[in-house]
């Protein structure tokens, strides 16, 4: 297996996303915004189509759309901030049916299919480095900026208090999450990168143990499922996609099922 260049790459690709999707996921979850995940996924698809349209990389189309998405969520939140899980609807809906519009025309229908359900066995060296890139980046900016971003995902009115600059914060924190979300899509496709997101944290979660430990848990937990995914998929003929995130659900519910402190 390891001696198929195709599946080196998908190897390396499934590693920096199993590392980047719970980096950004855990405070996510903390947060209570697991849909987030879901609505910019959908944007990163209408930037796909867009890209295809108008006949620029559909990745770096996606780039663009889903962190400009992730921008507007966080701009209308900071406003309405009651209203923040039907704003997330709003733009998700708003994403879809430009992607819906863009696709049923018959202008973005090439390859559209290898967003939807991913296609990490066709990673390009080209798409590893954009990963790779994209993981450094979120990995030192989550490093420099952690105990500000602790302190705004548990108490965003007590970072006020002491401070701390929760509105810049807050940006720099979506900035990233269209970042990650949008780079992992080609990879993941946007039917499952949700699932990376929120269920290795969900995992790691059931352990009880401090912030950190929990992360790290976590980008094992992503990692184990990954990997065992991509195994489980070449020795089966499925499609990784959907392997993957098969092993992420049989992970959570062992987590549920065996360990002691989740009962």
């Amino acid at each position: 297996m390891l001696a198929y260049p195709f599946m080196q790459n998908a190897l390396m690709a499934g590693a920096m996303i199993a590392v980047l999707c719970p980096i950004i996921g855990i405070f996510l979850v903390l947060r209570r915004y697991s849909m987030m995940g879901d609505t910019l996924a959908h944007s990163s698809l209408a930037g796909i189509a867009i890209g295809i349209v108008i006949g620029i990389s559909p990745t770096i189309a996606s780039v663009i759309f889903t962190t400009l998405a992730a921008l507007l969520v966080e701009f209308l939140r900071d406003r309405f901030k009651r209203y923040a899980e039907i704003l997330m609807s709003v733009v998700m809906t708003l994403s879809v049916g430009i992607a819906i519009i863009l696709v049923s025309s018959g202008q973005a229908n090439t390859n559209i299919n290898q967003y939807l359900f991913g296609s990490i066995l066709t990673v390009t060296r080209q798409d590893l480095l954009l990963v790779l890139g994209v993981t450094i980046v979120t990995a030192i900016a989550i490093l420099y900026y952690y105990n500000e971003l602790i302190y705004t995902t548990f108490d965003e009115d007590g970072a006020h208090i002491i401070n701390i600059r929760v509105k810049r914060i807050n940006y720099i924190f979506a900035l990233l999450m269209g970042l990650a979300i949008s780079v992992s899509i080609r990879i993941t496709g946007v039917l499952v990168i949700s699932s990376l997101i929120v269920l290795p944290v969900a995992s790691a979660m059931q352990f009880r143990k401090g912030f950190t430990k929990t992360l790290f848990i976590s980008i094992f937990i992503g990692l184990l499922d990954i990997m065992l995914g991509l195994v489980f998929s070449y020795v089966l003929d499925s499609a990784p996609g959907g392997t993957i995130a098969i092993m992420s659900v049989i992970t959570m519910l062992s987590s549920l099922l065996l360990n002691p402190s989740s009962k």
